[in-house]
């Protein structure tokens, strides 16, 4: 959306029928957008570069044989890869979310016992800029860093577990029962709301501006 408030004339490529769906409704009133229903490793790109290839906590999930250099090759020289990472940190409401691990200790096995979350400065983010150093496609990561806290009720933060992969994929007694367990310690030891810190980065990198040549 502030992409297409900014006039920016955007190719949106999204996985799933009911999120292109969503995309299509939320973009409705600009003309200059399109959204492709699609993954983003067998769509064909066209034949007009892009000035910017945008993913929002989506790049992961991409496979690592394809994603940079398709990127690279969606863009025009010049042109800027933008990757939007959010990362779980420690803040807001910290005394819960040590707490909240028993509960993830008794109904997910797969739990590191006294798992805690970082500080948002010990997020290590090497991984992915040597990457993009290794791809050989790009110049150096540009990353900024926002770190910021969002407020819950029980049932909000209820909805939001309920998208995560990790919580998607236990099986349904677990889940409920996970569910349940930080729904009680929500409401009976947090007065119904939490707040959870966020770390947002945002990290850029270019394709270069000329093929270098060999000699």
């Amino acid at each position: 959306m502030p992409l297409a408030e900014r006039g920016c004339r955007i190719t949106a490529v999204e996985l799933g029928e009911a999120m292109a769906a969503v995309a299509w409704r939320n973009l409705a009133g600009f003309g200059a957008v399109e959204v492709i229903t699609s993954d983003f490793e067998s769509w064909p790109l066209p034949k007009e570069p892009f000035d910017a290839v945008v993913s929002a906590t989506a790049f992961h999930w991409i496979d690592p044989a394809v994603r940079l250099a398709k990127a690279a090759d969606a863009l025009r020289p010049g042109g800027a890869l933008a990757v939007i990472a959010t990362h779980h940190v420690a803040g807001g409401s910290e005394e819960f979310f040590v707490e909240v691990q028993d509960c993830y200790e008794r109904f997910d096995p797969a739990t590191p016992p006294g798992l805690r979350l970082p500080a948002a400065d010990d997020v290590d983010t090497s991984d992915y800029t040597d990457e993009v150093a290794d791809s050989g496609r790009f110049g150096p990561v540009v990353s900024r860093r926002y770190a910021w806290d969002l407020t819950y009720t029980t049932v909000e933060y209820l909805e939001v577990l309920r998208t995560y992969s990790g919580h998607r994929a236990l099986p349904p007694a677990a889940r409920e029962g996970l569910l349940g367990c930080i729904a009680a310690l929500i409401d009976t030891r947090y007065g119904g709301r939490v707040t959870k810190r966020y770390l947002t980065e945002l990290r850029v990198s270019r394709r270069p501006s000329r093929t270098p040549q060999s000699f």
